[in-house]
């Protein structure tokens, strides 16, 4: 796993409640949404957020993704949500762990994958485009 602290991101939430069941649970499916969340977040601080993709030619979709829980998180818990890209070369994998704010058990972990797609040819890029290499720091 890479360790450059360029290429993780943390953001931190609190659990509102039309993100759980009636017992309190979160549902499964918001955790893609706080996956989304801590992305953009180290998108951002690559200087490559959704804007900076779109006017390089490039839109990047989701094609797989995976969630393993470990622990429920609850209505008005505080998270913390870390994203950290993982691989880059013909993809872009971006690993995702959950934990409690206050104690740091982790509650649960995951992943994306997107791939490069140009928005001119609408063809998918079997190598990630140089823009994503140049934010990231890195020689392709």
């Amino acid at each position: 796993m890479l360790t450059d602290p360029r290429l993780t991101a943390e953001v931190e939430l609190t659990v509102p409640f039309h993100d759980a069941d009636p017992m309190g649970v979160v549902w499964h499916g918001n955790y893609f949404r706080y996956f989304e969340i801590a992305r953009e977040a180290l998108m951002n601080q690559l200087n490559y957020g959704y804007r900076e993709m779109r006017e390089s030619g490039y839109v990047w979709p989701v094609v797989d993704a995976k969630i393993k829980y470990r622990a429920p998180v609850l209505f008005e818990q505080k998270i913390r949500i870390r994203a950290t890209i993982e691989e880059f070369e013909n993809r872009l994998k971006i690993a995702y762990q959950v934990f409690d704010a206050a104690s740091g058990e982790k509650t649960t972990a995951g992943y994306t994958i997107q791939v490069a797609v140009s928005k001119e040819t609408q063809e998918m890029s079997f190598v990630c485009p140089d823009i994503l290499f140049e934010r990231m720091g890195v020689k392709p």
